[in-house]
């Protein structure tokens, strides 16, 4: 028994979380996201059933999936890159401000009550599934990226955002480029690069600001870092995030975008009740 988990019941959790690796990995090369959307939602069912409190079981989740998914926006982003698909300029005008939100979230996440994540992942979620699902390629701001200062502001939301969803940022990174009329294939990839600081950042950042509540952790746990979680769910995504990005350049999308869609207006709407 672990935590008052039978042993079964923990096999059954490490075959979810192994599945939810693999899809990770797929979503992670295919949409340019590092598949927190998926992993978020698997984590918190697998650290609910383990008795996690609920006061620390969001932030947990977040923080777990932001490490998890390190290795597997590398592995997406070198296949992106060899394939000569990123924009230039923009993670470089972005990764910055971007690790100035992240670090924000991570001080959020000392002190703000797990219903401030949970909405968050509500809104975004919903967010990118509008968009995904009705707008396509119809939203637009542009047709060329704005200056140094919009950029810096989207840089920063993207990473604030992104680390309070407890996903790479690529997701929102690829709708923003979107929005300016980039090429999907050349936001995907540019977006895959955006999430390696932002990951890194907010693995850090989310294991420190975890460290008051380490009493309240399950075992194993670095801060808000489930080191089991990482280790079982991160060798599988990363080994699929190639297959992932592959399968970018040959798919139609539509199809998929529609999937993923419906997917994250789910995950929305089972966290939206978890707040009523």
């Amino acid at each position: 028994m672990f935590l008052g988990v039978s042993l079964h019941e923990i096999l059954w959790l490490v075959l979810t979380i192994v599945v939810a690796g693999a899809v990770t990995g797929v979503l992670a090369g295919l949409f340019g996201v590092g598949g927190g959307a998926v992993i978020v939602p698997v984590l918190y069912e697998v650290f609910r059933v383990l008795g996690v409190p609920e006061d620390v079981r969001m932030q947990l989740c977040v923080g777990t999936s932001t490490a998890i998914i390190v290795p597997t926006v590398i592995r997406s982003f070198l296949v992106h890159r060899a394939r000569g698909l990123v924009i230039p300029g923009v993670i470089g005008s972005w990764a910055l401000p971007a690790v100035v939100g992240v670090a924000c979230s991570a001080v959020i996440a000392a002190f703000a009550p797990p219903s401030v994540f949970t909405l968050a992942f509500i809104i975004i979620a919903t967010f990118m599934a509008t968009k995904l699902l009705f707008a396509s390629n119809r939203w637009s701001l542009g047709a060329a990226l704005p200056g140094p200062l919009p950029m810096t502001l989207y840089g920063f939301g993207i990473g604030l955002g992104g680390s309070l969803m407890g996903v790479s940022g690529g997701g929102l990174s690829t709708i923003v480029l979107t929005l300016y009329k980039q090429p999907i294939h050349n936001a995907v990839a540019t977006s895959s690069g955006l999430a390696v600081p932002i990951t890194v950042a907010g693995s850090i950042g989310f294991a420190l600001a975890g460290l008051p509540h380490q009493a309240q952790l399950p075992p194993l746990s670095i801060g808000f870092v489930s080191l089991i979680g990482l280790v079982v769910m991160a060798p599988v995504a990363s080994f699929m995030s190639p297959y992932g990005a592959r399968l970018a350049h040959r798919l139609p999308r539509r199809a998929l975008e529609i999937a993923f869609g419906c997917f994250l207006q789910i995950v929305a709407l089972r966290f939206l009740v978890s707040l009523l």
